[in-house]
């Protein structure tokens, strides 16, 4: 694992690639890895100006970093977690690795390409799934919007064919084929934008929220299908999402931003370690008794009690067995649960016990650009 300090340089990827993509070139050759990584970042940097009114006809202008020096490489077949609190940069990141943004300083390198300059040629290497935002055409059925992302990426008729029935069968869309997509929930539009995103055999998925709205046997046959698609095709996955177990499921490697920075590049359980995130063990009672105190167990702490119920809170790197076998033991003992830390609460507390970014002196002009859209 790697923790990355404040204002210093990436931690690199870890493991290799699985093997080579699949995605179908139209154009002619666009670029090649030069000895790197498939996904190359370098020093990249997103500023955005924003204006305050602070006056009759005056404003503030002050400096809003997105993406703040953010350095690291993603090799080909890897699933790599992305995550980090709302506002962190997780979606400009992944708007100027397809090239909808122009980085503002840094480089950046998919497959050999830059995005901003090549965006259209690289659109045939990429996929995306922006978790709130459908690339479905809003009043046709899925069949036609599929027939149009055939079109659009000159898909051969009978890879088409093989990749729709998949995607058709392991996302359970046949039932939706011909419903408007204005008329599917949540849950199925995402299933819906998640074929699409893959018709054309993509070299790189990039996935924002992909089992948002999702009920747990959807997620579970999403996750499942994902985990096929990198295994059999090779296909590189960035993924962020708020849903831990989406991480834990997919991928070995994470890494964690936040206010623009990459603060931790590496494995999940390094993660909770770094951020001394606790696990809480939920213990039912036959009757109301003082708190739980365990002597051998000095990390384990009390941390609420409602009548027969206690709330026990524990290191998440610690194994939860040794410890319901001495309260099994001690105590009785009806019933029990494991409840997970909540990401976010982890990279909170990455951030508390870092120095905070610095401020930004503002300026009295007119702004220019866009406010940052990160998540």
């Amino acid at each position: 694992m790697t923790v990355i300090e404040r204002g210093g340089a990436s931690g690199m990827g870890v493991g290799g690639g699985v093997g080579s993509g699949t995605g179908s070139e139209t154009g002619g050759g666009i670029g090649s890895e030069t000895g790197g990584g498939f996904i190359e970042l370098d020093g990249l940097e997103k500023v955005f100006d924003v204006r305050r009114r602070t006056g009759f006809l005056r404003s503030e202008r002050r400096e809003v970093r997105a993406v703040d020096g953010i350095s690291f490489r993603v090799e080909r077949g890897e699933m790599v977690g992305y995550i980090g609190p709302n506002g962190a940069g997780k979606s400009t990141t992944i708007k100027m690795l397809t090239g909808i943004l122009t980085p503002s300083g840094g480089s950046l390198r998919v497959a050999g390409v830059d995005p901003s300059r090549e965006r259209t040629r690289l659109a045939h290497r990429i996929g995306v799934v922006f978790g709130q935002r459908t690339t479905l055409w809003w009043d046709l059925p899925l069949r036609d919007s599929y027939r149009l992302v055939h079109r659009m990426y000159r898909v051969p008729d009978a890879r088409f064919r093989v990749n729709l029935e998949r995607c058709v069968e392991l996302l359970d869309l046949e039932e939706l084929l011909d419903v408007p997509v204005r008329q599917l929930s949540l849950g199925q539009r995402m299933r819906g934008d998640i074929a699409a995103a893959l018709l054309h055999d993509p070299e790189v998925l990039y996935l924002d929220e992909p089992t948002i709205g999702l009920d747990v046997v959807s997620k579970a046959k999403v996750r499942g299908f994902l985990r096929d698609l990198n295994a059999e095709r090779g296909t590189t996955v960035l993924l962020t999402t708020h849903d831990l177990t989406d991480i834990e499921q997919l991928c070995k490697r994470v890494m964690v931003i936040d206010h623009g920075r990459l603060m931790y590049d590496g494995a999940l359980a390094g993660l909770h370690e770094v951020g001394e995130s606790e696990r809480t063990l939920v213990v039912d009672l036959e009757r109301e008794l003082p708190p739980i105190r365990l002597e051998s167990e000095p990390q384990v702490r009390t941390v609420k009690v409602e009548g027969p119920r206690q709330w026990l809170a524990f290191p998440a790197s610690a194994s939860a067995a040794p410890l319901v076998a001495r309260i099994a033991a001690e105590y009785p003992m009806v019933d029990l649960s494991v409840r997970e830390p909540d990401i976010e609460a982890v990279i909170a507390k990455m951030y508390a016990s870092a120095k905070g970014p610095p401020e930004r002196p503002a300026t009295e002009a007119p702004a220019t650009g866009a406010p940052a859209e990160g998540r």
